[in-house]
């Protein structure tokens, strides 16, 4: 299969109650982590990348490994480019073939936001191209963006509304607690909130900062209307932390095809719980 729009993904997840996992991928082994693990569960899946690791992995060649781990599988799957906040960047992305792309514009003013992400929006729809946009801000580190938890701030339910309205946008990443890399302690969650904006916002509505929540909340937020999960950092220190094991244990070792296989095989674990965490499993 093809490369399919995460949009027509989200619209199911939000039919039939479910939430699509996304997953920060970096290069080939991590791509097959989560396009084996989703296809033997039967889930779809995006895989999402940052601006920097789609710099790190080149443009084209990380579509293409994508592209062709979609053409292996029979599941939807879907390339996505993350956090974005530069408007040429993204453009050229769509430009190569990336059919969903997500501006990150929540540091700007209200009415500049709703300017970057009309611009957008107008640039990718008229090319088939999904696009997810942020409104509030998450706390934290995603790769080169980091904000300071003085500078997080929730979304408000009404701003949404009229957010949606004015860019046309098909998903919307919501502030309602969570944030970016690991946790100091126990994320507290803002159901109401959430609530509140999925009575009034009729599109799919994305969770980032997911890794560190308890599996509860995030099925709570499910149960609200979140059709997209972000995974990222759970993914990276299980993957890290086998390989380091491995080669502090066996230093003669130099083989990537070997000391690599322990991190993907502790990432694995992680796909498969939070495929089954989001109920995406057999939904494909």
């Amino acid at each position: 299969m093809s490369f399919v729009s995460s949009k027509f993904m989200l619209l199911d997840a939000q039919k039939r109650k479910y939430a699509v996992p996304a997953f920060n991928i970096h290069n080939l082994e991590t791509i097959q982590v989560v396009v084996n693990v989703a296809s033997e569960l039967n889930s779809p899946v995006i895989l999402a990348a940052t601006p920097s690791t789609v710099k790190y992995a080149e443009e084209e060649l990380l579509f293409a490994i994508g592209k062709a781990a979609a053409k292996k599988h029979a599941i939807p799957i879907a390339l996505h480019l993350d956090h974005s906040e530069d408007i040429d960047y993204i453009k050229k992305c769509i430009d190569l073939g990336y059919q969903s792309v997500m501006i990150d514009a929540s540091h700007h003013a209200y009415d500049e936001n709703v300017q970057i992400t009309k611009e957008i929006v107008d640039y990718a729809h008229k090319r088939g191209v999904t696009v997810e946009a942020e409104l509030g801000r998450l706390g934290g580190c995603e790769e080169d963006l980091v904000v300071e938890e003085k500078d997080a701030f929730y979304t408000d339910p009404s701003a949404a509304l009229d957010f949606v309205e004015k860019t046309s946008i098909d998903s919307l990443a919501v502030a309602i607690g969570t944030a970016h890399g690991l946790y100091k302690s126990e994320p507290k969650l803002d159901f109401q909130r959430l609530e509140d904006i999925s009575k009034l916002v009729n599109i799919p509505l994305v969770l980032h900062g997911a890794s560190g929540v308890p599996e509860d909340m995030v099925r709570r937020s499910i149960e609200l209307g979140i059709c997209k999960v972000n995974i990222a950092t759970e993914l990276k220190i299980p993957f890290s932390t086998a390989v380091r094991n491995h080669l502090t244990t066996h230093l003669d070792e130099s083989d990537p095809r070997k000391y690599l296989i322990p991190g993907k095989a502790a990432m694995e674990r992680v796909v498969i719980e939070k495929i089954k965490m989001c109920g995406s499993a057999g939904k494909a």
